[in-house]
């Protein structure tokens, strides 16, 4: 019978302090979010996924097509593509893809980008179902922004 009593009096005890825990945290404020109707301010050091940066003077991309950014991803997931046009020295960027789906934001993109042509987004509300929707075309993105 005594350990009956042991056993009601531990379970007792044990179901006060866990209310007393419940009770206190009641009265605390709230700090969860209404996810779709709030959102939370990203600090100035997030990274997201990395984006072409917009040159002030010519209003084209920065990227001068050296291609480093392609060869120090280890993920392999930046595409980069530029054309020579006629009387022109130097190449002219037409194609710059990243598969978000590979990148793993290390940013040895940013760090070996000589011109400074990529830079880390903030878009950090980024859900989908579909793998299509992560493969981003930066130079129209770019464009787009214009």
């Amino acid at each position: 019978m005594s350990g009956y009593l042991k056993e009601l009096v531990s379970g007792t005890y044990s179901l006060a302090v866990g209310m007393g825990i419940t009770i206190k945290s009641f009265f605390q404020p709230v700090v969860t979010l209404q996810y779709p109707h709030e959102s939370l301010k990203m600090s100035e050091r997030f990274r997201g996924h990395i984006e072409l940066i917009k040159d002030e003077e010519t209003g084209e991309s920065r990227c001068i097509v050296c291609m480093m950014c392609q060869k120090a991803c280890p993920s392999g997931c930046i595409t980069v593509d530029g054309k020579k046009e006629e009387g022109s020295k130097k190449k002219v960027l037409s194609q710059y893809v990243l598969d978000f789906t590979k990148c793993s934001l290390c940013g040895q993109c940013v760090e070996n980008c000589k011109p400074n042509a990529i830079t880390f987004s903030k878009d950090y509300n980024l859900a989908s179902l579909h793998k299509e929707d992560f493969i981003f075309d930066l130079l129209k993105r770019l464009k787009e922004k214009n």
